[in-house]
């Protein structure tokens, strides 16, 4: 992500129904793990799942390769550090959780950065890992954020496996808006999904996305697949 984009995500983060929607998830998973520990947020932009980890009580690091980044979450206050996913100077086995939210899907190595994940997290430890999926939906706004791959439920396990960390879930997200993101993107050439919304447009989605959580829908294709795994314990 380059700074430009990091500007942008930064600007709407907090008011954009898919970054509130995404951060809802996060904390559910730390209210499901219920202890706290060392967590570490890799691909952590502007901090916004950073500050999520630390007002559940996590001690928590940023890690980001855009030095624009980096400098934004050191001047909330956090702990970050300038880092490639695929070489963490990081200590091996400290690390309760890991979060590497729409990170993977960024890097042409991506089993390096899994194995990275795994190397840092304690044994017990877990990831808790978001990627956009189905190639079908590829198009200029894949391109437009520098992304080289969408993943399936498959491909996504047998990365996180290949790594040596046991899948515990894999579900889909954003399944409602599916057949409007499809539509959107294949008709518009360019990249209008970080644009500001309008608000009776946002709130629309945050109502979907809302409704989203209360359905059965976590099988059924959608916009992004989330996965959590774990480091075996010794």
């Amino acid at each position: 992500m380059d700074t430009i984009e990091i500007q942008r995500v930064v600007e709407i983060e907090d008011d954009n129904w898919w970054y509130r929607e995404r951060r809802e998830i996060v904390a559910r998973e730390l209210r499901r793990t219920g202890a706290t520990g060392r967590a570490v947020d890799i691909g952590a932009a502007g901090g916004g799942n950073t500050r999520v980890l630390l007002d559940h009580g996590w001690k928590a690091t940023a890690v980001d390769n855009t030095e624009a980044a980096v400098d934004l979450c050191l001047s909330q206050g956090l702990d970050a550090c300038y880092a490639d996913a695929r070489f963490l100077p990081l200590p091996s086995a400290e690390f309760d959780l890991a979060l590497a939210l729409n990170v993977l899907e960024h890097i042409e190595d991506d089993a390096a950065a899994a194995a990275e994940i795994a190397r840092v997290l304690r044994p017990g430890g877990a990831v808790l890992v978001s990627v956009p999926c189905d190639m079908r939906l590829w198009s200029t706004h894949d391109v437009a954020l520098g992304r080289v791959r969408r993943y399936t439920r498959a491909s996504l396990a047998e990365t996180l496996t290949d790594a040596g960390l046991v899948v515990d879930r894999i579900w889909s997200w954003n399944v409602l808006v599916r057949p409007f993101v499809r539509l959107r993107r294949h008709r518009i050439a360019h990249c209008e999904d970080m644009a500001h919304l309008h608000p009776a447009l946002n709130e629309s989605l945050s109502l979907l996305a809302s409704l989203e959580r209360r359905l059965p829908l976590k099988s059924w294709p959608g916009v992004s697949l989330f996965a959590r795994a774990y480091q075996p314990a010794e």
